[in-house]
């Protein structure tokens, strides 16, 4: 079986480490079967891939609405390379999945709007699939309303015209969509459970997403949640293309 691809972009080794164990557990797959490449560690380097089953992008410190002034040459780097790789994906229609920072950098490729509107605060939101989310074979046996985690400072604000609308919230409009068959993108974490949202709680205490002197007040808050669909979706998605 051809493995699956991880690109991760989180320069905190604790973070980054954390994430990649995240998605081994939720996609059943093991190290040889999730191969991970740091975006934000070095260029991407060249890939073929017809040699993966398919490709996952997951969250990290940029977000695709930061004035251009204000990116670093990394941020910059790592944007031109994965806007390269979404022209290929798209156009052959790749098995692809995008978590929180996918959402941002497939909706700007396809044309979305995405900016700090509908940005959300560390916490668990019930989120509603569509009439198109109900009958999309990645989620497959999900319920047509569950928890998830959240935590953003951008959000799609308007959809792509090439996307379909597949989740929503109340406090965010665009929570999952697809572009053709197999492109798909979530604002929610579908990997994270309790105990990985503490760590990234502590991890990125100091970067904006709420104030650090609450930090163990949103630990005990966010500890209260019982999240266990989202993983489905990573599930499903290995199931379908591996």
């Amino acid at each position: 079986m051809r493995p699956f691809l991880l690109l991760a972009s989180r320069p905190e080794d604790e973070a980054a480490d954390d994430e990649y164990a995240a998605f081994l557990r939720a996609t059943g797959l093991d190290e040889s079967g999730l191969r991970r490449i740091r975006l934000e560690a070095g260029p991407l380097p060249p890939l073929d891939l017809d040699d993966y089953a398919g490709v996952f992008l997951g969250g990290g410190p940029f977000n695709s609405s930061d004035p251009a002034e204000g990116k670093s040459a990394v941020q910059r780097r790592v944007e031109a390379e994965l806007s390269a790789l979404l022209d290929e994906v798209v156009a052959r229609d790749l098995p692809f999945l995008g978590a929180c920072y996918g959402i941002g950098t497939l909706g700007v490729h396809q044309g979305g709007v995405v900016d700090r509107t509908h940005g959300e605060p560390v916490s668990c939101v019930p989120v509603s699939l569509t009439g198109a989310g109900r009958v999309d074979p990645l989620l497959a046996g999900m319920p047509e309303v569950f928890d998830a985690l959240v935590g953003h400072k951008e959000a799609c604000r308007v959809l792509p015209p090439s996307a379909v609308l597949l989740a929503t919230s109340a406090g965010c409009p665009v929570q999952m969509f697809r572009v053709g068959r197999n492109v798909y993108a979530t604002q929610f974490h579908p990997e994270l459970d309790v105990a990985g949202v503490v760590t990234r709680v502590r991890v990125y205490q100091h970067a904006g997403y709420f104030p650090p002197a609450e930090m163990e007040d949103l630990i005990a808050r966010v500890s209260q949640a019982v999240v266990t669909e989202p993983s489905r979706v990573l599930a499903n998605f290995v199931a379908r293309y591996g």
